[in-house]
């Protein structure tokens, strides 16, 4: 084993399971690229697998109720990592989504002379456009992860370059459906219907009891199908699950690489879904207060990923009240009966595929890191 000496410091901020993701895979090309540098930050488990040091913890807030209950931890969090970019003066400060906590955190950084890097921008597109100003005042770069978010920044000021979204470089199921399917526990025989509450625990918490729901239809309805609900490693269950539901935990692709269809939490889960060509119903479900201010702040058309890069409804999308175990069952049913429906879908998600292949974001941003933290390229283990 080869050992350097440590030269170099980069700091990630990230505070959720999917922003954490691209974290690990960041730090990977990173180290790949200069072997020498010391990556330290905010996150959680994954992070910390992957030999990045743990200042605090990624909090997850989503929501307005939900953000109350976690501010404290929020807050001590930022304290920690403000005194590590005065303690350890990194060489660059990424940024991974997060944004009010990241936000801040880049006017510490800027103060100090640290240069910042945005990578998984805020949801400008979606509430809080004039966030851009604030952005554009602290941060020297954002990595765009959308092709359409490139007309929200064209008149910033600020660098900026559309890169790709990480997710494309995680989905390689890998094996056929049969082997997948064997690989995962489940019968190779019998066809699947796969159920994602989404990965933060406030929506686990609210989206498995109307999953539970959905899956007692499924059962009725279609005995031949087996049920999976796929989560994260480290998600809890403090809740009874019937016998006839698997819980399927770190093995998301490969689960829904096995689909006949899903019911999808909104999230990075239903580009997934697309990418891997399975149809989908998309829901997702809040507090009835972060519902009122989300409908006076939220200025898109559609909440999911796939249809907003798409521009149109590819898959349906049930929201709020309308989240209910009926609903679900219905558009799955029709996803899995009525072919020439099912076949528009496909059809769509091909398209939304088309848009996002062709890049290699963790790559790109590595070298973006590296430029921007002054690494010179005779000093990358390629340039050797």
């Amino acid at each position: 084993m080869i050992c350097y000496p440590v030269s170099k410091r980069l700091m990630i901020s990230t505070g959720e399971a999917s922003g954490e993701l691209y974290g690990v895979l960041l730090s990977r090309e990173i180290k790949r690229l200069w072997p020498d540098v010391e990556i330290f930050g905010i996150g959680g488990s994954r992070m910390r697998a992957e030999g990045i040091s743990m200042i605090a913890e990624g909090s997850g807030i989503m929501g307005i109720t939900e953000a109350i209950g976690q501010l404290m931890g929020a807050l001590k969090g930022f304290r920690r990592a403000s005194d590590a970019l005065r303690r350890l003066r990194p060489d660059l400060l990424v940024l991974i989504d997060y944004p009010d906590f990241n936000l801040a955190l880049a006017r510490r950084a800027k103060r100090m002379g640290i240069p910042v890097l945005y990578y998984v921008s805020p949801q400008v597109w979606a509430w809080r456009k004039g966030r851009i100003k604030r952005i554009a005042s602290t941060v020297d770069r954002v990595a765009l992860l959308l092709p359409f978010e490139v007309d929200y920044y064209k008149d910033t000021g600020v660098p900026f370059e559309f890169v790709g979204h990480p997710v494309v470089e995680t989905i390689e199921p890998g094996g056929s459906q049969r082997e997948m399917k064997e690989e995962i526990g489940l019968d190779p025989e019998r066809p699947l219907i796969t159920l994602l509450p989404g990965s933060r625990p406030v929506e686990v918490r609210r989206h498995i009891p109307i999953l539970k729901e959905v899956a007692s239809i499924l059962h009725r309805q279609w005995p031949r199908f087996q049920i999976a609900i796929p989560v994260t490693e480290d998600t809890g269950l403090d809740m009874e699950i019937e016998d006839y539901i698997r819980i399927i935990r770190g093995k998301t692709i490969k689960a829904l690489a096995c689909s006949e269809a899903s019911a999808i939490a909104s999230g990075t889960a239903t580009l997934e879904a697309a990418l891997l060509g399975v149809p989908m119903v998309v829901f997702y479900r809040v507090s009835y207060i972060t519902y009122l201010i989300a409908r006076l702040l939220v200025r898109v058309r559609y909440i999911s990923l796939v249809n907003l890069i798409a521009g149109r409804g590819v898959v349906k999308e049930l929201i709020q009240r309308d989240v209910t175990p009926e609903n679900i069952f219905s558009e799955l049913k029709a996803l899995i009966e009525d072919h020439s429906y099912r076949d528009r879908v496909l059809s769509g998600l091909r398209m939304v595929k088309e848009a996002m292949e062709g890049k290699r974001p963790s790559e790109r941003v590595a070298l973006m890191a590296g430029e921007m933290a002054g690494w010179t390229s005779t000093d990358a283990s390629w340039a050797t």
